[in-house]
């Protein structure tokens, strides 16, 4: 059998031979393409420096504008008020151009169909207002004013120009306004002119180029010297880095080329070239993605063109708009530097290679001798003869480490299989105790739904899902007089502790509500039995409900449970007390509560698990998601109690995600059908 050390050899000479010619390019290669990184890495800079710009200017407006809102709706009974807050809010940012509030038809009857408190910034000092609308200024007819009365939050509209100077960009921010019935009543828009942004982005063109032009290694500056290269009196130079801003369909919002904002899209110049990498890059920039691509001299699109060069793209998303900001800058001006740095390198690394090679052939030879007797004995290691001798090794270097690491793993293997056989039996006896407790307290529960199917006045449904094996939450119900007694509640903690708790709380309430219809002495008598020696000061949250199915009325009483909802005719909250938790205090007086329910309405009970209930970003789930969903379901006329529990369990899945389940969710919903 050969030696590892001379084959080892035979292949390090045999690529060495073979492969040199190659490894050298791929390093030359990649010595260039690290400095076109570097270098690309440094546009990427000046790139999110205006992406932060633009954000910061964006956010403002908004900001600006949206504060403003709570005013503007508390000031609609005073419509002569709002020309102020319009010229309040333009003179608040230098970036509002103008701002209007723009009414639905004949909203206030004494100023005829179109009324639009108006304030537009004249210049840098006077803010004129005015009331704008009217048939030649027919905005309740245009298609931003009717999209905005529909939607539910601000958001920023496409871009128009101002007037019909055909000259100055626009972007307006648009929000609803509602009056105090929460009826869509007007349009606030804030508009922002996009010319200090195409000043702001030629400005960054020209100081990434001066960078490039004072630069002795860069070949560009003695064949472009002297040339016209400024951004600064509208000319559009094919020689240098310029930046362009685009929206989410493609359209120009800034490009130093002012004949194409507006009036051009990106795509109508990417489709003109057969080759489609161009079409690629542009379409995850409308997409709202975040890169850089390289393109060829013959692959460069007219819309890219810098001197007929290779260039790259560098692109990125404007976060609240659907705007994307590029950098276009020529290849030549990214590589010159790893050209040089390249060169040298792989002259030095080839030099390292072979003095490399010449070491390592005798080092080898050596290092590698008491490796072949430590492999034999670790195969033997590895067939379970643990006790196998290890080879002795004087050296106290890395195989020596590798030597003295086989021999404590013996003892460890030896020690850790006994444990293991001891543990196994240890857990799979746990396991199994927990699973029949788990039996134990699932049967516990009502589990039979619809537990009444021959009567007609009620609906029940209930489940319960533990976050451990056995969890503390628990439900229960049962008819006795006509009456209907349910319960639901959430001991402190989880696990085996909780469960044991769980089950007292649910026999006791079945034992004391067996002698009484009073909710208050049911929950009160629960109280007095589990704060008796409570050393371990476990508590439990609760609610008690009897509702008499003859008349609708429902008598229940809060221990620090959370409040049950009504779905009926409407959505919301059943008015508790909240009271003191069960074992907290021995004595406590807890309040009785009383309410008619509606015939179709459902009470749907819940643990705090289900609306505390966390996703991977620990957002949680919340009371607000419940109520949409009931909402929603009673719109649909789908409020069954298998229909509501079924639903928002679905939700609460989808939320979470793979997020793990933090506390036992239990619902129960009881519907008075009557």
């Amino acid at each position: 059998m050969r030696s590892f050390a001379g084959r080892l050899t035979k292949r390090i000479v045999l690529l060495m031979l073979i492969t040199m010619g190659l490894v050298a390019w791929i390093i030359y290669d990649a010595i260039k393409a690290y400095c076109i990184e570097s270098e690309g890495m440094r546009q990427e800079v000046f790139l999110e420096a205006s992406v932060q710009e633009v954000r910061r200017v964006t956010s403002n407006v908004f900001t600006g504008a949206s504060n403003h809102i709570p005013e503007i709706e508390e000031s609609l009974r005073h419509p002569d008020r709002l020309y102020a807050l319009m010229e309040r809010i333009v003179s608040m940012n230098t970036h509002i151009h103008s701002c209007g509030l723009s009414f639905m038809a004949d909203y206030y009857p004494q100023k005829g169909r179109w009324f639009c408190p108006y304030a537009v910034r004249t210049d840098s000092i006077h803010i004129e207002t005015k009331t704008i609308g009217g048939p030649t200024h027919d905005y309740l007819s245009a298609e931003w004013f009717t999209e905005a009365m529909e939607a539910t939050e601000g958001y920023w509209s496409k871009p128009f120009f101002e007037g019909n100077d055909s000259i100055t960009p626009l972007v307006a921010c648009l929000f609803p306004i509602h009056d105090r019935t929460g009826r869509t009543v007007a349009v606030l828009g804030a508009d922002m002119s996009l010319e200090w942004l195409r000043i702001r982005m030629r400005d960054h063109d020209w100081d990434v180029f001066s960078q490039e032009w004072m630069s002795p290694s860069v070949e560009v500056s003695e064949k472009y010297r002297g040339k016209e290269l400024d951004f600064r009196n509208g000319k559009f130079s094919k020689v240098k880095p310029y930046s362009f801003l685009i929206t989410s369909d493609g359209t120009y919002l800034v490009h130093p080329e002012r004949e194409r904002i507006l009036r051009k899209n990106i795509s109508d110049y990417t489709k003109t070239t057969p080759d489609t990498a161009d079409d690629s890059f542009v379409s995850q920039m409308l997409a709202g993605e975040k890169g850089y691509y390289g393109l060829k001299d013959e692959e460069v699109p007219e819309a890219f063109k810098l001197d007929g060069r290779s260039m790259f793209v560098f692109y990125s998303p404007i976060k609240h708009t659907d705007w994307s900001l590029a950098l276009a800058v020529p290849e030549y001006s990214l590589n010159m530097i790893g050209l040089f740095v390249g060169v040298i390198l792989l002259v030095l690394i080839a030099i390292g290679l072979l003095v490399a090679f010449l070491v390592s052939h005798f080092v080898i030879r050596r290092a590698v001798k008491p490796l072949k007797q430590l492999a034999l004995s670790a195969d033997e290691v590895a067939k379970g003869n643990f006790s196998t001798p290890l080879p002795v090794i004087k050296h106290n270097d890395e195989i020596g480490l590798l030597r003295n690491s086989f021999d404590d793993m013996q003892h460890s293997l030896v020690k850790y299989v006994d444990e293991l056989k001891a543990t196994t039996a240890s857990k799979a006896t746990i396991e199994n105790e927990l699973k029949i407790a788990h039996d134990i307290q699932m049967g516990m529960l009502p589990k039979i739904f619809p537990p009444y199917p021959e009567r007609g006045d009620i609906d029940i449904f209930g489940s319960l899902d533990p976050a451990k094996e056995v969890g503390g939450d628990l439900f229960d119900f049962y008819i006795r007089d006509n009456q209907m007694f349910f319960c639901i509640g959430d001991v402190s903690g989880k696990g085996v502790p909780a469960s044991l708790v769980m089950a007292v709380t649910r026999s006791l309430f079945r034992n004391i509500s067996a002698h009484t219809a009073k909710p208050d002495h049911i929950i009160s008598a629960l109280n007095e039995a589990l704060a008796e020696g409570n050393e371990t000061n476990m508590f439990v949250t609760s609610f008690v409900g009897v509702l008499d199915l003859s008349t609708g009325i429902l008598r229940y009483c809060n221990a620090g449970h959370d409040a049950p909802m009504l779905i009926g005719r409407g959505v919301g909250l059943l008015p508790c007390d909240s009271n003191l938790p069960l074992g907290v205090m021995s004595g406590w007086e807890f309040t009785v509560q009383e309410a008619d329910i509606d015939p179709q309405t459902t009470i749907f009970l819940f643990t705090d698990g289900l609306t505390e209930a966390e996703n991977a970003d620990h957002a949680q789930f919340g009371i607000e998601r419940v109520t949409a969903i009931a909402e929603a379901l009673l719109a649909e006329g789908k409020n069954t109690p298998m229909d509501i529990i079924t639903k928002v369990t679905e939700e609460v899945n989808a939320f979470v995600g793979g997020a793990e389940q933090s506390d036992d969710q239990t619902m129960l919903a009881v519907k008075f059908k009557r």
